[in-house]
């Protein structure tokens, strides 16, 4: 399912009206129909569930759209979904342009580490004679690897333990999410609260390692509903904040700054050599990247921006608890 990058079109069909307007309360399961064409052109149909998720995202004055998770049945099998159990499907808030962008955050994270989630973009036609007619417009959507494979993907478990600090997570691993987030300009996750962050480790009594996710508030998406915590004080999610804890000694930073110019080929490719943006779309987010590369690359700089936890007149203290989205 995930070991492919072409854009997976898939048919979802059944009572999506009802799916889609299930917006409050308690999210319920509605039966319908995924089908996809195979290697040899031919349909493949499996009956799931499906129910919206999200606080956010789930609100229709939000997000037109709410993301959805898909429960898989025992007729999955001999299917590219066979693996599958409840897999998220990211649907588009305000315009599939920013799936796109928020999928290719994905693609990048993988670059830097294993300890990632994979991610396959796809094309999703709705099959309900009840929608609206551009309603069954093909939209982008982005399906998500389950916790569990990537947990177990990478040799280990998911940590449930509450009242982790970042400072007891694995450093280098840590800090090469911290810089990632800083990279796109997000500002909304924590490890305290586990705000957009899940955390796997060899076993429950070891030091865990970061998994970041959900990036749709960052910068480098720039999807017009996003905006920073207004306890950051800050004007714009285009606007970076390093947001890790304070590390006075900026030697601690030269292996992840060495492993990100290591990088940085790579991660222009990610947006230079795709299909999915436009020219004025690459051109914005490589002004973007190129920012990062200079700030970065100069000692000032960075440390000006990367011991912003240390200031006591400034937010780097401040935790998000969330901003009530999934």
């Amino acid at each position: 399912m995930f070991d492919r990058d072409e854009v997976l079109s898939i048919t979802l069909s059944g009572n999506l009206m009802e799916l889609l307007k299930d917006r409050t309360g308690e999210p319920q399961y509605f039966p319908i129909t995924l089908s996809y064409q195979d290697v040899g052109s031919k349909v493949t149909s499996i009956p799931i569930k499906a129910k919206t998720r999200g606080n956010f995202r789930r609100d229709k004055a939000n997000c037109y759209y709410p993301p959805l998770l898909l429960n898989f049945s025992k007729e999955s099998e001999k299917t590219i979904f066979s693996e599958q159990d409840k897999v998220k499907l990211v649907m588009p808030c305000q315009g599939d342009q920013y799936v796109v962008r928020e999928y290719l955050v994905y693609k990048l994270y993988n670059l830097v580490s294993p300890k990632s989630f994979r991610a396959r973009l796809v094309k999703i036609t709705l099959d309900d004679p009840n929608l609206k007619e551009k309603d069954k417009e093909p939209l982008y959507g982005i399906l998500l690897e389950e916790e569990e494979q990537m947990a177990k993907r990478n040799g280990m478990v998911l940590v449930e333990r509450q009242l982790v600090r970042p400072e007891q997570t694995v450093p280098g691993d840590f800090l090469n999410m911290a810089v990632f987030e800083y990279l796109i300009g997000n500002t909304d996750w924590s490890v305290q609260y586990r705000q957009n962050v899940k955390l796997i480790a060899s076993d429950t009594t070891t030091m865990p390692f970061t998994v970041p996710y959900d990036f749709d508030h960052s910068g480098i998406v720039d999807a017009p509903y996003a905006r920073p915590a207004a306890a950051l004080a800050m004007s714009s999610v285009r606007q970076r904040r390093y947001r890790g804890f304070c590390i006075s000694d900026m030697v601690h930073y030269e292996k992840v700054i060495a492993h990100y110019n290591q990088l940085k080929e790579s991660i222009y490719s990610v947006y230079t050599s795709t299909d999915l943006l436009d020219e004025k779309e690459k051109k914005s987010i490589v002004k973007y990247l190129d920012e990062f590369f200079e700030t970065i690359n100069n000692p000032k700089k960075i440390k000006e921006e990367f011991q912003y936890p240390c200031r006591k007149d400034g937010t780097g203290n401040v935790v998000i608890k969330g901003l009530n989205k999934n």
